[in-house]
């Protein structure tokens, strides 16, 4: 095989933003079936490349797997002795380099190119994310879109919902209240998301969720729903202020979601701050 392979792999895996690991025979001792510097990629559904086959490249994609199923972010080594054990029988000895590439990044749809969206995107775009920025009006774009957020305009803004994968953070703060609902109901019926923000105060959540019930949404779909969104401890009126607060979130259940909670046991984001205090903002 050309070691194209296995390049090729690690871009097009890196494009997707999907996770894989890289292995990389770094030592070999004896005789064995493939020499050091030989690669392999191992995502979660395939393999690119070969370290040779047989029993070690079936024992080093089962520990790769296993580091994709634990998001283990750290490089390991690991030694084989190629003998009876591995049902090779050139008897000499490997050691594999197992390095995660490309960790899972949260996929955001930010709907509405207002004020806050206008302060919120650049904070979201400085972190391991990939943003979509939605609107129907262009000419509410600044003209220049931070590195890494793919601009859509569309007339059509709720047809945007579905073009998101499974697991994405939904952020709504469009200019229309009918938009937002319409929004909102696309996203609660697809039930497949880590998060959704509605900017708006405590009042409209209590419109939205009477609407909602009469669409014959259930309430513990309507829960899931942030509204207002953003930790309340961050106060202001600002643009600025309003997305660092909604930053602030995203970044307490990305965090959460892919399992970085602190030592001490700290719950997802949606109980890190009391509800009675959540309800202040708006």
């Amino acid at each position: 095989m050309s070691n194209t392979v296995w390049i090729n792999a690690l871009a097009e895996l890196q494009q997707q933003g999907e996770p894989c690991v890289l292995v990389t025979i770094i030592e070999e001792r004896g005789s064995t079936p493939r020499n050091a510097g030989s690669k392999m990629v191992v995502s979660r559904e395939r393999l690119y490349d070969t370290i040779g086959g047989g029993h070690l490249e079936y024992k080093a994609q089962k520990i790769a797997r296993e580091m994709l199923e634990n998001r283990v972010r750290e490089t390991r080594l690991e030694r084989f002795s190629l003998g009876a054990s591995l049902g090779q029988c050139c008897g000499g000895a490997t050691v594999l380099l197992f390095e995660p590439m490309g960790q899972p990044q949260a996929h955001i749809a930010v709907f509405g190119a207002g004020h806050v969206g206008r302060a919120l995107v650049p904070l979201l775009a400085s972190l391991p994310c990939k943003v979509r920025w939605i609107d129907s009006r262009e000419s509410e774009f600044p003209a220049q879109i931070p590195t890494g957020v793919e601009k859509v305009v569309n007339d059509e803004v709720v047809d945007e919902v579905e073009n998101m994968p499974a697991g994405s953070y939904f952020i709504v703060m469009t200019h229309n209240h009918q938009l937002d609902l319409e929004l909102t109901a696309a996203i609660l019926s697809r039930g497949d998301f880590t998060y959704y923000g509605l900017i708006g105060s405590k009042s409209k959540r209590a419109k939205f969720e009477h609407r909602l019930r009469d669409r014959g949404f259930q309430a513990e779909a309507v829960q899931r729903m942030r509204c207002p969104m953003g930790i309340a401890e961050v106060k202001g009126k600002l643009p600025v202020e309003i997305a660092v607060s909604i930053a602030g979130e995203v970044i307490a259940t990305y965090n959460a979601n892919f399992g970085e909670k602190s030592a001490d046991g700290e719950k997802p984001v949606p109980m890190l701050v009391p509800a009675a205090r959540r309800s202040q903002t708006g």
